[in-house]
């Protein structure tokens, strides 16, 4: 069993790492999704004076092992968004995530980054025989947040998707997928060319503040900036010492699992008649989409236990065959995991800290678009002075208890897990 396919599909950049001391403007820590989108936003706005400085290498974590939706919202679902909020604040907010897929649609184009874009669109599929529910999700997005998702009936949905077990969809006509990794050395890329420099193994031991400058040390070299971005994800334990006990225990590094089939060919034709993205109705929701190589690369579950490639194989192959039990014959060649960060509210925590830090992290596995939001407005507060979005004040860094909150997570998503098997 192979791992990440992502990763034996893309060259490596093999980028240097830190061996010297430099002085910078701004100091981005991590070159994931988070990271990057603050360096190119940072780039547009004007500032190229930008260090990169990742652990490991370009979209190491949760950016270059997902799913590859590109769409609008957040880990939060929506009507509790507006329920903590209220409306104005939460259509804002909302709104911030349906502009980022634009801007990552616009940056593809406009930075070429040849990412196996697909514009056919992501497809909710309903997974309990009740259209009400369906319609009344279609009808409150329309009404709450002025986001039209065409509601296709079951016939439809089955002519597209060959499977009986799904019994009618909604397409999100807007959104798209694509290969995440790589769009994130595309992005890396496009960032190197116009002067930013990212270095990769080189990971951040320790951060000193002093008067106006902050001073990050790695293994073999040091980076005295003006400011710093921390965007490290679920993964950001691993980090400096001193800044555990403000970050990373206010998010929990939750494990989720990806594989991807043998290639299909003409087969994937009569399994799936159209190159939609697909996820569905329940809390435990399974993801899937094919591929431009003709496999399909299909993700579900989360969990707080590591698993080996040939456990996650056994797990996700099985939940496939649940919908599609004419794939029993085919080979799974890829299985992976990868850790995200996940809030205690489940939205994403994007701010600064007392000593002048800035920080983007807890995206909660619903972070392509998110991610690139976060990039934005930090690059908006850093580079113009703008304020961060009102909606983001009310979430903060509530901590998460390490073990007990990891323990609690697992046993909920067991429960919705059990729910959604006794509702369908």
């Amino acid at each position: 069993m192979k791992s990440n396919y992502y990763q034996a599909t893309t060259p490596s950049l093999n980028l240097p790492e830190l061996i010297e001391t430099l002085e910078t403007q701004v100091c981005v820590i991590g070159a994931g999704f988070a990271g990057l989108a603050t360096a190119l936003g940072l780039l547009e706005r004007g500032i190229k004076n930008v260090v990169i400085l990742e652990a490991e290498h370009v979209g190491y974590g949760a950016s270059g092992r997902n799913g590859g939706f590109v769409f609008g919202g957040f880990s939060l679902d929506q009507a509790q968004l507006i329920r903590q909020i209220g409306k104005t604040k939460a259509r804002q907010l909302y709104q911030l995530t349906l502009d980022a897929v634009e801007l990552i649609r616009k940056r593809i184009d406009q930075y070429q980054i040849d990412c196996e874009l697909d514009e056919s669109g992501v497809l909710l599929a309903n997974w309990f025989d009740d259209e009400k529910s369906l319609l009344k999700a279609r009808d409150f997005m329309r009404a709450e947040f002025d986001v039209e998702w065409t509601h296709w009936n079951r016939e439809k949905t089955r002519a597209a998707l060959n499977t009986d077990r799904y019994f009618g969809a909604l397409h999100e006509a807007q959104a798209f997928h694509f290969h995440p990794l790589k769009y994130a050395n595309g992005c890396a890329q496009k960032l190197r060319a116009a002067g930013v420099q990212i270095f990769e193994h080189s990971r951040v031991l320790s951060i000193e503040k002093q008067a106006a400058k902050t001073c990050l040390r790695t293994a073999n070299g040091q980076v005295n900036a003006q400011h710093v971005v921390i965007a490290c994800g679920g993964y950001i334990e691993k980090l400096a010492p001193e800044l555990a006990s403000q970050l990373a225990r206010a998010v929990l590094p939750i494990a989720t699992y990806v594989m991807a089939t043998e290639a299909l060919g003409d087969r994937l034709a009569s399994v799936m008649q159209t190159t939609a993205a697909v996820y569905d109705t329940r809390f435990a929701f399974d993801y899937y989409r094919p591929m431009a190589d003709t496999r399909i690369l299909w993700g579900g579950r989360i969990s707080i236990f590591d698993k080996t490639p040939e456990q996650v194989q056994a797990l996700l192959q099985a939940d496939m065959l649940k919908v599609y039990p004419q794939l029993r014959d085919v080979k799974a060649e890829f299985a992976w995991s990868g850790l995200m960060s996940y809030g205690r509210h489940k939205m994403p925590q994007i701010g600064q800290l007392e000593n002048g830090l800035w920080y983007a992290l807890g995206f909660g596995g619903h972070g392509v678009a998110p991610t690139t939001l976060a990039g934005e407005v930090l690059a908006q507060a850093i580079a113009n002075g703008r304020a961060l979005p009102q909606g983001f004040s009310h979430y903060g860094l509530p901590r998460t208890f390490g073990p007990l909150g990891m323990l609690a997570a697992q046993c909920s998503y067991w429960y919705y897990e059990l729910r959604d098997y006794l509702r369908a």
